[in-house]
C-alpha cells in the first residue's frame, strides 16, 4: 500500500479534524511524509492550520468546493488541547459569557496567562489572536 493511501486511511480513521505530523511520522520517512502532505494540501485534501498542524477538509455542498471540516474556533481549540497549551477565553468573550456585554466578539482571543505564545494558528483569512497576563517585573 502506498504512503498517500495509509495516510489518508489514518485521516479519515481519526476523531477530531486536527491531524499532528507527529501523529503521521510513524508511517514513513520524514521526506516521504512530506511529499505527500504537500500533495494532499496542493489537492485541498488538508488545510495547513500551523507548522506541522493539519485540519480535514470537507465538500461544501452548495459550492461543490472543499472547505475545512469544521469552524475555525474548533479547529484552533483542537490544535492548542492537542498541543498541550491552557488557555481561557480572551476578555471579550469572557465579558460577552458573564452578561456584561451584548456585543458578540468577531476576532477570535485567547487569554494564555503570562505564557507567551508566538504559534500561528490561521486557517483561510482567519488568525488566532493572543492576550497575555503581564505583570510586574521583580527587581534583582
Amino acid at each position: 500500500m502506498k504512503l498517500e493511501a495509509r495516510v489518508m486511511r489514518s485521516i479519515a480513521q481519526r476523531d477530531g479534524v486536527v491531524v499532528l505530523r507527529s501523529e503521521l511520522k510513524h508511517l514513513g520517512s520524514a521526506s516521504h511524509l512530506s511529499r505527500v502532505l504537500s500533495n494532499l494540501l496542493r489537492r485541498d485534501m488538508l488545510v495547513r492550520v500551523s507548522l506541522g498542524v493539519y485540519a480535514k477538509t470537507k465538500v461544501n455542498r452548495f459550492t461543490g468546493q472543499r472547505t475545512p471540516a469544521a469552524s475555525f474556533e474548533r479547529i484552533a481549540a483542537e490544535t492548542l488541547r492537542k498541543l498541550g497549551i491552557e488557555v481561557t477565553h480572551g476578555k471579550l468573550a469572557a465579558e460577552y459569557n458573564s452578561g456584561k456585554t451584548t456585543q458578540i466578539p468577531m476576532v477570535p482571543i485567547v487569554k494564555t496567562g503570562k505564557r507567551r505564545i508566538t504559534r500561528a494558528i490561521k486557517v483561510g483569512s482567519k488568525r488566532l489572536l493572543y492576550e497575555r497576563d503581564v505583570g510586574r517585573r521583580s527587581k534583582r
